[in-house]
């Protein structure tokens, strides 16, 4: 197996309430099981990725995006994940699928939550994090 087969594409959303507090949720398995990150996930076969953030989000959130600008990417083990801006458009906030929990936080709340490892410096070298 080449290592370009190894990689695994995958998406994340950066989503914003009205009041700027970004939208993250609890990881119900591994990667990163118990710790907080951008919803997202695989891009399956077929998909492009704003195919997949959509129905990544709807699965994890319950929330109906728009998917924006790609912010940036990063590489986590074989994950090449592109995360991009979002826009609600419909549904409710429930966690759902591969998510325990999902809220809206602010600086201080993302704070005291246990992050995926480089969430908040990648966040802050992205100008992303919430105020």
């Amino acid at each position: 197996m080449t290592e370009r087969e190894r990689i695994v594409p995958c998406v994340g959303a950066l989503t914003y309430d009205r009041g700027g507090r970004l939208l993250l949720v609890r990881r119900a398995n591994e990667p990163g099981r118990g710790l907080w990150s951008l919803p997202g996930g695989r891009v399956e076969e077929g998909e492009d990725d704003a195919t997949a953030l959509a129905r990544e989000m709807a699965e994890e959130t319950g929330l109906v995006v728009v998917p924006g600008a790609l912010v940036g990417r990063v590489r986590r083990g074989p994950y090449d994940i592109a995360d991009y801006r979002c826009r609600v458009v419909g549904g409710t906030l429930l966690a759902g699928d591969d998510a325990v929990d999902a809220r809206w936080c602010d600086a201080a709340a993302m704070g005291e939550l246990p992050l995926v490892p480089d969430l908040w410096e990648t966040l802050r070298d992205w100008d992303a994090l919430p105020p």
